[in-house]
């Protein structure tokens, strides 16, 4: 097995269950804009960024993206996520564990950062702990492809292949195993089927199972 010296995390699906309130969130916004759309049309979007899910689903109707889209949409994340949004159980202890074991840990999300800061305070987790910290809004290219993740690494000062990559996506498990690095993917979002056929190297249902893997000794 690969030496593990830095756990990189991604946030929504990994540490949050936030779909419900983005998505709750992001479809008012649209009304304004005169476009109704079903949630199920943010789903194959899902892990790309903020930009893309809220501007591919209002292209579909025909409508331009604008930023004023993802700041209207922010703003009711806001106060959605106060009732809306779930933390995963194993979210502020994993990290904790992983930090105690010596190995450097970063978040690295293709969400905004006011979305990701407004998650992460849900979470309880100190900054302070976390060696990096990389939001979509520090790349230019999103997932699957492997920036995000590579800067993080970068951030981290450690070698791609002795990182070890926490998602929910697809598209996020090609972006990990583009960069190089271990693919560990939680059934937050997508079936083990479908994560594994998008090359993830480990799939659980509760990510303290793959801190036992990875971590135990």
């Amino acid at each position: 097995m690969k030496k593990i010296e830095a756990a990189i995390f991604d946030m929504d699906g990994v540490l949050v269950d936030s779909e419900k309130a983005f998505k709750h969130a992001c479809s008012e916004a649209l009304h304004q804009w005169g476009v109704y759309p079903e949630y199920s049309e943010f789903v194959p979007y899902t892990g790309m960024g903020d930009i893309i899910y809220i501007g591919a689903v209002s292209a579909a109707h025909g409508v331009p993206y604008t930023t004023e889209m993802t700041d209207v949409s922010y703003k009711l994340y806001k106060e959605y996520s106060k009732t809306e949004l779930k933390v995963f159980p194993w979210s502020r202890k994993i990290i904790e564990e992983i930090a105690k074991k010596g190995a450097k840990v970063a978040v690295a999300s293709s969400a905004g950062l006011f979305k990701v800061e407004t998650n992460l305070e849900a979470v309880g987790v100190d900054k302070s702990i976390l060696t990096a910290f990389v939001t979509g809004d520090d790349v230019e290219k999103k997932k699957p492809e492997p920036d995000i993740f590579l800067c993080a690494a970068k951030k981290c000062a450690v070698l791609p292949e002795n990182c070890i990559v926490f998602e929910d996506a697809i598209s996020g498990v090609r972006a990990a195993k583009a960069a190089g690095m271990t693919a560990v993917a939680v059934t937050s979002s997508f079936s083990e089927k479908e994560l594994i056929s998008a090359g993830a190297d480990y799939v659980c249902d509760d990510l303290m199972e793959a801190f036992y893997k990875f971590f135990a000794n």
